[in-house]
C-alpha cells in the first residue's frame, strides 16, 4: 500500500478490525519510511464486471438498482412485499451471472425479470411488460392479457387477472 504522506510503498498493518457491519475491514497501517499512520478499508467489489447491451446497441455497466427501480414501478400499490422484490432481483442476478460472462443483452434481463414477476403478481407483470415489451398497438397488449388470463396462477392466494373477489364490506353476512 502506498503511503499517502511520503508515497513510499513500504508499510505494515498495525491493527485490523471488521467495519460497516462486517461489509468491510478497517486496517491501521504505519509507513516504515516516514513512521506516519493512516487507515485503509478493504471492501468486496460491488460493481460486477458485466456490461448490458441496450436495444439501441449502446453499452452500459450492469446496475441491479435499475432492475429494482423497474420492479418497484410495476408493483406500485400492489400487494408485493419488498422482500419479494429483493429476492426476485437476487434470483435474476444469479441467473444472469450464471449464463453470461461479460455482456448481456437488456432483452435477456427483461425476459428473466418478466418470467419471475409473472409468477408473483400478474398485474405487476402486465405493467412491466407494457414498458419492457413496447407493444406496438392495443391488439398486442390484449393478446398478452388474454394469454395471461388463460394461464393458471402459480402463487397460492393470487387471484386470476380480472377476477372479481368479494370484498369484506360486500361479503354476505354469516347466518347463525
Amino acid at each position: 500500500m502506498q503511503c499517502p504522506y511520503c508515497l513510499q510503498d513500504n508499510d505494515k498493518v498495525v491493527d485490523s478490525r471488521s467495519s460497516e457491519a462486517g461489509r468491510a475491514v478497517r486496517r491501521r497501517r504505519q509507513c516504515l519510511h516516514c513512521k506516519r499512520r493512516y487507515t485503509t478499508y478493504e471492501r468486496v467489489e460491488e460493481a460486477p464486471r458485466l456490461t448490458v447491451i441496450k436495444k439501441d446497441g449502446s453499452r452500459v455497466p450492469y446496475d441491479r438498482q435499475k432492475i429494482l427501480d423497474g420492479l418497484r414501478k410495476a408493483t406500485y400499490k400492489r400487494p408485493v412485499a419488498d422482500e419479494q422484490l429483493m429476492s426476485l432481483v437476487d434470483q435474476t442476478e444469479e441467473e444472469i451471472f450464471r449464463r453470461f460472462d461479460k455482456e448481456v443483452p437488456s432483452s435477456q434481463i427483461g425476459d428473466i425479470v418478466s418470467a419471475k414477476l409473472r409468477r408473483i403478481d400478474k398485474v405487476a407483470y402486465i405493467r412491466f411488460a407494457s414498458v419492457y415489451r413496447e407493444f406496438r398497438d392495443v391488439g398486442e397488449f390484449l393478446d398478452e392479457v388474454r394469454d395471461l388470463r388463460e394461464t393458471p396462477s402459480e402463487v397460492p392466494g393470487q387471484h386470476d387477472l380480472f377476477d372479481e373477489t368479494p370484498s369484506p364490506a360486500k361479503a354476505e353476512p354469516k347466518k347463525e
